[in-house]
């Protein structure tokens, strides 16, 4: 397969501004969503009550230690700028407390991660009339981000989803050279570090545990793929489609791994290159479980 040629550059400037900035915020995330005791999380948590890590000054009291207290889901947690925002428009005294912020919410932080693949879509080489129906929608999902708590928490979010998520999908085809399409696929604990996966789609795929280091992820589409404990030591990922912090804190990686302009190499990778090792080839097999 001729290696594909890497997307362009995602707007950076355009992309950062959706981005958290908890200084901004009132601990929206530590208050509203409910967590159970679990890997992920060392206590349960209701929905609307603060964390017991929360400060009274909204900020959470172990943020240097999530990881080592128990907490690496805070640590993949990001509202994609959604917290800050609707703090400032609520303009209430007590936003986390406030039952008209709660609605609005979960459906602001969808709205800023559709802007988020929709801006690195808007930087893609498309043809004219996919670019209009790009800036259509980015104009569109704008202008209901800027509503009020009421008018976000009356937008259908699920049917503007559905609505993203097939234009995203021919974004995604017409960027990718014709990689193979595995979608959805089953790849938890898969060693791909043999595999072509230039210009792939991995649209929804488990990747839980996978183990791509050293791999090439140049267009292939993430979307909503589960990234969680995948190996992406040396991988090269500066030119995979609709990656997100999140999916990348959940990650492993290292000093070696390749990460586009818009993201930022977790705290918690290491710095140093980490060698992958090459499985030894069987006589007459390709190895590794997504070969056969």
């Amino acid at each position: 397969m001729t290696p594909p040629a890497s997307p362009a550059a995602a707007p950076v400037d355009r992309r950062r501004e959706l981005r958290a900035d908890c200084s901004a915020c009132a601990g929206l995330c530590c208050v509203l969503p409910a967590f159970a005791a679990s890997a992920d999380f060392a206590i349960d948590k209701p929905a609307g009550r603060a964390c017991v890590h929360l400060t009274t000054d909204a900020r959470c009291g172990i943020h240097a230690d999530l990881r080592q207290r128990g907490f690496p889901g805070c640590t993949v947690f990001d509202c994609f700028g959604a917290g800050q925002r609707l703090v400032q428009v609520a303009a209430v005294e007590r936003p986390a407390a406030d039952p008209g912020v709660a609605a609005a919410f979960p459906v602001l932080r969808q709205l800023h991660e559709l802007l988020w693949y929709l801006a690195e879509s808007a930087a893609l080489p498309l043809p004219a009339p996919l670019r209009a129906d790009v800036a259509a929608l980015t104009g569109r999902t704008e202008r209901l981000a800027a509503g009020d708590p009421a008018e976000l928490a009356a937008v259908d979010a699920a049917a503007l989803r559905a609505e993203a998520g097939q234009l995203l999908g021919r974004v995604s085809a017409a960027v990718r050279p014709g990689g193979r399409d595995r979608r959805d696929a089953d790849l938890i604990g898969a060693d791909l570090r043999r595999t072509d996966l230039r210009g792939s789609s991995l649209r929804g795929a488990y990747l839980i545990g996978a183990d791509l280091r050293g791999a090439d992820l140049t267009a292939v589409d993430l979307l909503g793929a589960d990234l969680r404990a995948a190996d992406l030591r040396g991988a090269d990922l500066s030119g995979a489609l609709f990656l997100t912090r999140p999916q990348v804190a959940a990650a492993r990686g290292d000093g070696a791994t390749r990460l586009p302009a818009a993201l930022d190499r977790p705290a918690h990778w290491t710095a140093a290159p980490v060698t992958a090792r090459r499985p030894r080839r069987r006589p007459g097999g390709r190895g590794g479980a997504a070969g056969r």
